[in-house]
């Protein structure tokens, strides 16, 4: 079992399980290095912070997960060792919420116009006042039968390019690296693959400040980590990975802890971290 996993949800989003739930589960499972990367919103960071401090034989690092839109996929951002109490850092997430409300009602909307009747109020109610997100209609699309597994609510309907998909306020790429960045962050890209042409915008990033790629991923053939390993060596960025773990189906999600994420991933966070003198918080 892995003792690594850097990229993990909460209530404070998309997941099921609180920040204090999701410490205790890591700690269950034998990790050494964990941290809390929800979408647009770091509200469940102080929460995890004082749980950790349970477990001295676990290195707490609080992220954040910044997602923007590109013509032919999605990239998201990966923020580590950010200062989760920035004020600038903090607006700046919650006009992002405020986005994905916005987005998520329009979705909501359009899976209307195609007889998939949602209510708008149970979406709110399946968020728990986190951030309101994708796996949240998809959650309620579940419920009422419309599918047969969450997976089927992105291919089918509100994956990119969908029958019901809604582009977001755009915040670019870029634009991403460099506000985790200005909060003092370690910024890395989440899954390249879902990012179109993936040399060329880790190029691109790696221009305004990307010192990472998240190579080890649950859903990553052999194939893929190796490619993403071999351009991880050529532009000279450390190679990190995660679960990606919402909790919100346990029959398809790799459970925390469940992918194969080498030590040397949180070993060079850490030092890099530390090299920037950057606070890095739970220390053992």
């Amino acid at each position: 079992m892995a003792t690594v996993d850097l990229h993990i949800h909460t209530t404070a989003s998309d997941g099921k399980h609180t920040a204090a739930e999701i410490v205790h589960l890591a700690a269950k499972r034998g990790l050494e290095v964990m941290a809390v990367t929800d979408h647009d919103s770091v509200e469940g960071i102080p929460a995890a912070l004082e749980t950790a401090r349970s477990y001295p034989q676990l290195r707490f690092i609080p992220g954040v997960e910044l997602s923007t839109d590109v013509d032919k996929g999605e990239v998201h951002v990966l923020g580590y060792f950010i200062d989760y109490t920035d004020a600038e850092f903090l607006a700046s997430l919650e006009r992002m919420r405020n986005s994905r409300v916005g987005r998520a009602r329009k979705m909501v909307d359009k899976l209307a116009q195609l007889g998939i009747r949602i209510e708008w109020r149970r979406v709110q109610e399946i968020a728990g006042g986190g951030a309101i997100g994708r796996p949240h209609i998809a959650q309620a699309m579940l419920e009422k039968g419309y599918i047969k597994s969450m997976q089927d609510a992105f291919r089918n309907y509100i994956g990119h390019g969908g029958p019901a998909y809604v582009e977001r306020d755009k915040l670019t790429p870029a634009e991403a690296v460099r506000l985790i960045l200005k909060a003092s962050g370690l910024p890395v890209l989440a899954h390249p693959m879902t990012s179109g042409d993936v040399e060329a915008t880790i190029a691109e990033l790696k221009t305004v400040g990307l010192i990472g790629i998240e190579a080890y991923y649950a859903s990553y053939s052999d194939e893929e980590i190796n490619l993403l390993l071999g351009l991880a060596r050529k532009y000279g960025l450390i190679a990190t990975g995660g679960t990606d773990y919402h909790g919100i189906d346990d029959t398809t999600e790799t459970y925390i802890g469940g992918l194969d994420v080498p030590a040397l991933a949180g070993e060079q966070l850490v030092i890099l971290a530390e090299k920037r003198g950057l606070k890095t918080f739970h220390l053992r």
